[in-house]
């Protein structure tokens, strides 16, 4: 067989795992490399280019860089339409109906969620949000409407019970490359079965907000609580008001020791407070302005300021 003649769309560091096998393989022909302009970056707002262009310039692959694919007519008739296949991982762009016509297979997008479960921008968090114990690279055929296009390939991934957002993007990238690999042959021996999606039981995973991070223990039990510092962790991390100050939430953990709903207990010398259902340990924190503290530390020096500590609701 021929090489496949790929076109690939990415951006950000997860993007370059797959772009990573496709330049290796002997039996792929990647015509080039699609992904958004330089932008201003660090102190001195010195223009630095997305993971995937990096690399793309360094393995010398032709690149495209472009706020908006679809006005690159001379690209799409002299690249795309030669292209086998596209493939779209983490790209940050919408692709017009016109662009999505033009390989001669289709357009593949990979997703990190079992479609059609967690749709959206956000399917990493969503599923330690809600305590998933497994997720799935799903690469589908790519539709206007989002996620939503018929089942080409998934990809089973164990979540662990101490994965946070970080450990399991880490995860996702490298199980990613296998779940391309194993597509690829797919492609080749004309074996691809498509699955549609049920748009019934479709959910969505939203973008996170940095608001999104702040706590309300009345409103969540225990075990919610350490799921989202699991999904939030490392941005946008969680936070509360102690005092009216803002109060970043480090570590925490399901405490066994009852304390009343929405209340403060520090007689052990640590930070407890109920939730709606359980408590919660915060053992190490962080005032806003601060260095991080454990928890014994900052009831310490919240003590020498305040006669009382009072979980308060107020944003400055």
């Amino acid at each position: 067989m021929d090489k496949l003649k790929v076109v690939y769309f990415g951006t950000p560091d997860f993007s370059v795992g797959c772009l990573e096998i496709l330049h290796s393989r002997e039996d792929i022909e990647v015509l080039a490399v699609v992904t958004m302009p330089d932008r201003p970056a660090g102190r001195g707002k010195k223009l630095k280019s997305p993971p995937v262009a990096e690399f793309a310039k360094e393995n010398g692959l032709k690149l495209l860089q472009t706020e908006n694919v679809n006005r690159e007519e001379s690209f799409l008739e002299e690249v795309g339409k030669q292209a086998d296949f596209f493939l779209v991982v983490a790209f940050a762009q919408f692709l017009s109906q016109k662009v999505l016509d033009c390989p001669k297979i289709a357009p593949f997008n990979i997703h990190t969620s079992h479609l059609p479960k967690y749709r959206g921008a956000a399917p990493i968090q969503y599923a330690l949000l809600n305590g998933d114990q497994d997720t799935a690279v799903t690469i589908q055929r790519m539709v206007k409407k989002m996620d939503a296009g018929d089942i080409a390939h998934t990809h089973l991934v164990k979540i662990d019970p101490q994965d946070n957002s970080e450990t399991l993007f880490n995860k996702l990238k490298e199980e990613s490359k296998t779940a391309l690999n194993d597509f690829i042959e797919k492609v080749k021996t004309d074996s691809i079965e498509y699955i549609p999606q049920n748009d019934a039981d479709a959910s969505f995973a939203p973008v996170i907000k940095k608001q999104d991070g702040l706590i309300d223990f009345t409103q969540a039990t225990s075990e919610e609580i350490v799921n989202k510092y699991r999904a939030f962790y490392p941005w946008p991390g969680l936070f509360f008001y102690l005092n009216d100050q803002r109060i970043k939430i480090l570590e925490v953990s399901k405490e066994e020791n009852k304390v009343a709903t929405g209340e403060l207990n520090t007689s052990f010398g640590t930070l407890l407070v109920g939730c709606k259902q359980g408590s919660v340990r915060l053992s190490k924190v962080q005032a806003e302005g601060k260095k991080p503290n454990t928890d014994a530390e900052l009831i310490n020096g919240f003590k020498n300021k305040y006669d009382s500590l009072t979980i308060t609701h107020g944003a400055r």
